[in-house]
């Protein structure tokens, strides 16, 4: 085994796209930068997440919206072809090859170093390579930890000797088990039942709690709840899950009331840090948790040292890992000039979204599209508030886009100083309708300011003004 060394200014762990987003703001700040990844290039995000989900799903939407309208159902004869859904994915994730990523981080002028690395004291980092030599890479600067989260697998006594399916594989997966038995009812879960249900396999979601998206508004799961039951699929609720094991190609799950079966049974109960392979115990902190950052995503006490993206456990979004990204990589090239950058908020040095306004999207049918705080949220604080609801088919504009469209629009108020804490919209398409409701919550956009800003007519955007008529009474 050979060891050999190098220095650059900024070593980042992890080319996901958080990393890949904090060496290119490294980079442009004029700032020697490499990535170190032992997996592809892009991250969970273009291969095993986002953007294989997203496709995975957008058939059966695309479907969806054609019946919905008279004329054009007409002309919707058959089912989905299923064979060439899972084609285009492939398409989108580039059949798990990273090579167009790779062209990108070269153009980009960011180094590249593939193996595992680890720290091994202060900025310095250790890559085993493939070929099992050892690279030392020295950071002149800083080090930043972008090595993400992984599915968790809850203790249920056999769950790991069943072989279960983590998001991973439901993306990624070449056909549709007949029966898949899908364990947690969040975004992955109520995604995944409603993809693969409608891509011909048999599913029975399992939930812990009493609803569907427990951390959304009730609205949001109720709603989900419904459709995914209308697919066919068997929504159970208040069900806990005490064993596992398979019998033949069976998979059987013990529950408190009773067995189920499947031939496959997707995990979709939560994250954990990718944090404990990666020598954090060489410089005093404990691997295997989420690391704490500050304000500018640096760790406390160790000033070359950020932890960024999934890995802090702050916000576990690809859009969010982004944005918390670029305010670190502002925030490494303003201490690696010798300056003090302003941490106040709304600063290019601070991630300040990620607990004010974090928008998210659930691309069930209905679609789920919510930012800021929930009614239950917003009264936990103990904030003067106001919840306004209006049923968003009784626009024009939603009545255009789908016929019989249903969906509902929920905004928290703060009554004292009457700006938005939060908003959701549940309904087919309204994911974009969401980025206008960001703006207006982390602007704190007054409401006597939001009767000046007109939606066009007629267009499902119509429902913020109803909203309004709404609230004023």
């Amino acid at each position: 085994m050979t060891t050999a060394e190098q220095t650059y200014d900024v070593v980042v762990l992890g080319a996901g796209s958080t990393g890949e987003n904090v060496a290119d703001i490294a980079v442009r700040g004029g700032l020697s930068t490499v990535l170190v990844e032992s997996e592809l290039v892009g991250g969970e995000c273009s291969y095993w997440a986002c953007m294989p989900s997203k496709t995975l799903l957008r058939g059966s939407e695309a479907l969806a919206a054609a019946r919905a309208v008279q004329g054009a159902a007409a002309a919707v004869t058959g089912e989905q072809d299923v064979a060439a859904t899972l084609a285009r994915r492939d398409e989108f994730t580039h059949h798990w090859d990273d090579e167009s990523q790779v062209q990108w981080v070269d153009g980009a002028g960011i180094a590249l170093v593939r193996g595992h690395g680890r720290l091994a004291g202060e900025k310095r980092v250790v890559v085993t390579q493939a070929d099992g030599s050892e690279l030392v890479i020295v950071a002149r600067h800083a080090v930043a930890v972008c090595t993400g989260s992984r599915a968790a697998v809850p203790p249920v006594d056999g769950l790991p000797d069943v072989a279960p399916w983590t998001p991973r594989e439901a993306t990624s997966a070449k056909e549709a088990p007949r029966r898949l038995l899908v364990l947690g009812g969040g975004y992955v879960g109520c995604e995944m039942a409603t993809a693969w249900q409608q891509l011909g396999s048999s599913v029975t979601l399992l939930q812990h709690g009493d609803r569907l998206l427990p951390h959304l508004e009730p609205a949001a799961g109720q709603a989900v709840e419904a459709s995914l039951r209308a697919l066919g699929v068997d929504v159970q609720l208040g069900t806990e899950v005490r064993s596992a094991r398979r019998e033949g190609d069976e998979v059987v799950l013990a529950c408190s009331h009773d067995e189920v079966r499947g031939d496959e049974v997707l995990v979709a109960a939560g994250r954990r840090a990718n944090s404990d392979e990666i020598g954090l115990e060489t410089v005093g902190l404990e691997p295997g948790g989420y690391l704490e950052v500050d304000e500018s995503l640096q760790v406390p006490g160790r000033s070359w040292l950020y932890a960024v993206g999934d890995v802090n456990g702050r916000q576990q979004l690809t859009h969010m890992g982004k944005y918390q990204a670029r305010q670190a990589g502002n925030a490494i090239v303003a201490r690696a000039r010798g300056e003090q950058p302003d941490l106040s908020d709304w600063s290019p040095y601070v991630a300040t979204a990620d607990r004010l306004a974090t928008p998210s999207v659930v691309f069930t049918d209905p679609q789920v599209g919510a930012v800021g705080l929930t009614s239950a949220q917003a009264a936990e604080q103990g904030l003067p508030h106001r919840v306004v609801e209006f049923a968003i088919g009784s626009v024009a504009g939603a009545s255009v886009f789908a016929d019989g469209y249903s969906g509902t629009a929920i905004a928290v108020v703060d009554t004292d100083r009457e700006v938005l804490l939060g908003v959701t919209f549940v309904g087919p398409g309204v994911a974009e309708l969401l980025h206008s409701a960001t703006i207006a919550v982390v602007g704190e956009v007054p409401i006597s300011r939001l009767w000046h800003a007109v939606p066009s007519y007629p267009t499902i955007s119509e429902v913020w003004l109803r909203l309004l008529e709404t609230y004023r009474g």
